[in-house]
């Protein structure tokens, strides 16, 4: 990671220039670094678990990883010097469990303890606890958290500290009966959110009376699950805007930094999806503007780690405070990829009690970052219902120049449903945004994830639009550039005809390979040399002729009239295969193929369902009986694995088209099902409590 080397040999001329003695720098096999703890517990897991110890063991800090028994073979436990299991796989019991961490702190005698973001990052009991035991919190103190954390709170302190802040309501929503009537006040459109929340849960955007009592209490219920506390704001919600946040950091000493500006603003039900640094958007002007605003408000509540303040953006560039996070940011790297620091070395040493090595002036915009979050989702599903399963086979594009991955997971990890459905965080770095789209598309193409649905696709198509190539982008770019939902990548002519001529070339391919043993070959069952294959290929609704040839590696496939030459080294254990065709190089990944010629193909990043056939197999193949769609229109199936929270109907209820039916909560979100169709139910079969998987069965309507 090319920001974070730039930060190791930062870190050493800052020492020596500040004149500190020899012995407080501890000599390790990448820099120079200060003097700061023996030991270090992670309150959290996954990959922020995993980018954290990666820095202690650069800075020579031994690590204890917690872990619940579910993620006792997690990679952030392999990493860690030591590892403590704090309870089962619900957070509330584990992750969550302030009583079990605590004796896994005195257990190991740690000295301090890094929450990562999530989990008790931002409970400022759980840093009133850790005080009182005299261990250090890698973060600010509690009343910084307090003040920040608690979003009604930080919006008084933010209109003291003349932050531009959002017109609302500034205190506590008692009931959904109090939330229309301020909504109504404030005027529609509304946001609902979490005062104690934070990445995307616990918000909810209201139009009308109804959605305001709706989003009530969906908020209020993830507030409670995720954070312990279900306390609700209600402000006026801007519409089309821009989120971009800026970075803090600052000191025990007075000392206070911006880095720069992330844009945030390609998000999914309020979570962010793509971010960037810098943004397209703004000038130096607006850009000074919101990080002196930013460093003022952590001034202002004396704040000392590294944080980040949110704000919305208007197309005037007009900027508005939306919130604090008192945390290290999920998409922290890509500020330190524009910068050289490294954020969470930064952290540890502000918690120690040293100053920042670096003033304003010496904070640099290098380049262009940008980082795409890579979830185990079906995209195609409200842009990515959550997905569950083994990762049978997973490789990172780390070997690809300029792409870092944060990850902590390996082939064989287990994505379920207690946990936020993350796989990793893909970053791209380039001298310009131009080279970073680039890289991201190339990591995008060479990255291998089987065993779990993941959103590559929507990933892939959001990079390459033109809107968002132009830096023409809003909070809404999702539902806008897709009105109907995400249908994949919408092939050329061009393009159809390459995957057409790919999907061939491999068909043969397998042909060929299955008639030869390891240095011999076969009793030919076919005759040895086929001039050409006669190849009919259907995708979707449309069937197309094809015939192929090969000679070595090349193959000549006629597409409906046109010849296509397709070149590659035809590794077909390979999970991924570079493919020539004509002078364009394209990586492909076939997923599977089935002796019946069916096959599915990742290009450009979406998945296709091909049916290669001989000529003699598609005219055979006419005469097979085709199954018969399952009738949906009066059955409901759970969209996704999750825990019914709700069901709200029984046997013989009328109900009507669009009315709830039962509560699903995956991965700490929840999700209202409705009826498709107004009818009778018929049976109900699931409770609350009941542990749903995909495709189940919940609802059956006469």
């Amino acid at each position: 990671m090319a920001g974070l080397c730039a930060a190791a040999g930062a870190l050493v001329a800052a020492g020596r220039r500040s004149g500190q003695s020899p012995q407080l720098f501890v000599r390790t096999a990448a820099s120079w670094t200060p003097k700061t703890f023996d030991k270090l517990l992670i309150a959290n897991r996954g990959e922020i678990a995993c980018r954290v110890i990666k820095t202690c063991k650069k800075m020579g800090i031994k690590t204890v990883a917690i872990h619940s028994d579910v993620d006792a073979s997690s990679v952030h436990v392999k990493m860690a010097d030591e590892a403590v299991c704090v309870g089962p796989a619900p957070t509330s019991k584990s992750y969550l469990n302030m009583d079990a961490i605590m004796e896994a702190i005195k257990k190991t005698r740690a000295q301090a303890v890094h929450p990562g973001y999530g989990f008790l990052s931002e409970n400022k009991e759980f840093a009133k606890l850790l005080a009182a035991e005299g261990v250090t919190f890698i973060g600010p103190d509690t009343h910084a958290i307090q003040a920040m954390g608690d979003k009604i709170e930080s919006k008084l302190l933010a209109k003291k500290a003349k932050v531009n802040t959002i017109p609302g309501f500034d205190g506590v929503v008692k009931d959904a009966d109090e939330a229309v009537r301020i909504a109504r006040e404030i005027g529609y459109p509304v946001m609902i959110k979490a005062s104690a929340g934070g990445g995307g849960k616990g918000m909810r955007i209201a139009w009308d009376d109804e959605e305001t009592r709706d989003g009530f209490r969906f908020s209020s219920q993830e507030a409670a699950s995720s954070f312990g506390d279900d306390r609700l704001l209600i402000e006026k919600f801007i519409d089309n805007p821009r989120h971009i946040e800026i970075q803090v950091l600052a000191d025990k000493h007075g000392n206070a930094l911006w880095l720069n500006e992330r844009e945030c603003s390609i998000q999914r039900r309020n979570q962010k999806v793509v971010e960037e640094a810098p943004s397209t958007f703004l000038d130096s002007e607006t850009r000074r503007a919101m990080g002196e605003q930013a460093v003022a408000l952590a001034r202002a509540v004396k704040y000392s780690s590294a944080g980040t303040v949110e704000f919305l953006v208007d197309s005037r560039k007009n900027f508005y405070f939306l919130e604090m996070n008192t945390r290290l940011q999920v998409e922290h790297p890509v500020t330190e990829c524009i910068t050289g620091l490294d954020l969470v070395q930064e952290m540890i040493r502000v918690a120690k009690g040293y100053p920042l090595r670096h003033k304003q002036a010496d904070i640099p915009i290098n380049g262009w970052a940008i980082e795409c979050r890579v979830y185990a989702e079906d995209p195609y599903k409200s842009f990515g219902l959550p997905s569950i399963g083994k990762l049978s086979q997973y490789e990172e594009p780390v070997y690809l120049p300029g792409v870092r991955v944060d990850s902590g997971i390996q082939p064989g990890s287990d994505i379920s449903i207690y946990y936020d459905p993350m796989i990793s965080k893909l970053i791209s770095y380039g001298s310009n945004r131009t080279e970073a789209l680039e890289r991201m598309e190339a990591a995008l193409d060479n990255y291998v994830i089987r065993g779990v649905s993941h959103n590559i696709a929507l990933l892939r198509e959001v990079v390459n639009h033109k809107r968002f190539v132009e830096g023409d982008i809003n909070t809404k770019f999702l539902s806008d550039v897709y009105p109907d939902g995400f249908k994949g990548h919408k092939l050329t002519k061009t393009e159809k005809q390459q995957l057409i001529a790919i999907a061939s070339s491999l068909y043969v391919a397998y042909q060929l390979r299955a008639q030869r043993f390891e240095e011999n070959s076969r009793v030919p069952i076919l005759k040895p040399k086929i001039a050409h294959w006669d190849l009919s290929i259907k995708m979707g609704d449309e069937i197309h002729s094809v015939t192929a040839s090969n000679s070595g590696s090349k193959f000549c496939v006629e597409v409906d009239g046109s010849k296509l030459n397709v070149t590659s080294e035809w590794n077909l254990a390979s999970p991924l295969l570079s493919v020539n065709i004509d002078g364009t190089q394209r990586i492909v990944q076939c997923l599977s193929r089935e002796a019946g010629g069916h096959m599915s193909i990742q290009f450009l990043g979406t998945v296709y369902k091909v049916y290669v056939l001989t000529e003699l197999a598609a005219k055979l193949n006419t005469f097979m009986l085709e199954k018969v769609a399952e009738d949906t229109s009066s059955i409901l199936r759970s969209p996704m694995p999750g825990v019914m929270v709700a069901v709200s109907v029984k046997p013989g209820d009328m109900v009507s088209e669009g009315q709830e039916i039962c509560v699903i909560e995956a991965m700490k979100m929840q999700n209202s099902m409705s009826a498709g169709k107004t009818g009778k139910v018929k049976s109900v079969h699931c409770k609350a409590g009941d542990t749903v998987g995909e495709g189940d069965l919940l609802v059956e309507l006469e």
